[in-house]
């Protein structure tokens, strides 16, 4: 559960033996009293003993036992939920957003966990989140739900590298999707003052939107398309890498995804050229669903483009 959903008044040891007490003791028998006097109780009580100290050895939470959850961080706390569903030995696994009470530091570490636990125990994890690094870094397949509608199901890099859907392009990846609207061409997609060489299935004329991962911008006019005259209206740095923020010409802004060197010397205010292939474009159509299109070759220049 994403609120844990620990007993209080119960210690660790006990949480995680409730399922396992309500399945192989009557109601009598889960008395405290009843089961130190009844000889049956007491082998099946030693029996769950052993399964309890078996999973919290997997978690790593032997020494937390003893304690209640008022005593426990986070991170405890949901190892000791997670204990508590590992036990029963359940034939699927439904996370309800697990990992959103923690802080951030604390939920890297608990997805490589997870991610661990999945491998080593070879059983289904459905897990339910809205945090899309969560989605790609654990799963094995990824099913996107948008307004109660299912939109798409493949494999991370299935739905980052052709999602179907500009709702799951622009949801999936970080910073997210640049998107520029356009319509469809004679030989090519044009949006603003930008050319796309590209053979579209799709008649001359129709709106669209084209959409370009900030990763796959570049600083300089290396590359099939280029965007020049490009402003620089904001600079994230994450050290190893920086986000430029950028208004194109007779276009949306978009955000170029950079690595720390290659972005050296970019201040705000100054204009720039960011260049991309025809590969990395996506196509979606007015109503967001992902137009077919074929890369054709390469057209920069407005000779070239009127030609």
């Amino acid at each position: 559960f994403q609120s844990y959903a620990l007993y209080p008044h119960l210690s660790v040891f006990d949480n995680i033996a409730v399922p396992l007490r309500m399945r192989r003791l009557n109601v009598w028998q889960r008395l405290a009293l009843v089961r130190r006097a009844w000889p049956e109780a007491q082998r099946v009580e030693q029996r769950i003993r052993g399964e309890v100290e078996r999973v919290a050895q997997m978690l790593d939470i032997v020494p937390l036992l003893g304690r209640k959850p008022a005593q426990l961080s986070g991170g405890q706390r949901q190892r000791v939920a997670v204990g508590r569903a590992i036990v029963r030995e359940p034939s699927a696994f439904l996370l309800d957003e697990p990992l959103s009470n923690l802080d951030a530091k604390l939920r890297v570490h608990m997805r490589a966990e997870l991610a661990q636990l999945h491998r080593r125990l070879g059983t289904t994890f459905v897990y339910v989140t809205h945090d899309q690094a969560e989605a790609m870094t654990m799963s094995d397949r990824i099913v996107v739900m948008m307004d109660g509608e299912l939109v798409q199901v493949g494999s991370p890099d299935e739905v980052y590298d052709n999602p179907n859907d500009l709702r799951v392009a622009e949801f999936i990846g970080s910073p997210k999707l640049n998107t520029l609207p356009g319509q469809v061409v004679s030989g090519g997609f044009a949006c603003g003052g930008v050319y796309v060489p590209l053979v579209i299935e799709a008649a001359a004329g129709v709106r669209g939107t084209l959409g370009i991962r900030p990763e796959a911008l570049r600083i300089g006019a290396d590359g099939d398309v280029v965007l020049t005259g490009c402003t620089v209206t904001h600079i994230e740095n994450l050290g190893a890498e920086l986000y430029v923020h950028c208004e194109v010409p007779d276009a949306a802004a978009v955000i170029a995804r950079v690595a720390h060197v290659g972005g050296a010397g970019v201040r705000l205010g100054m204009t720039l050229d960011l260049a991309f292939d025809t590969r990395d474009v996506r196509l979606f159509d007015s109503r967001g669903r992902r137009l077919a299109a074929t890369v054709i070759g390469t057209v920069r220049s407005p000779e070239a483009i009127a030609a």
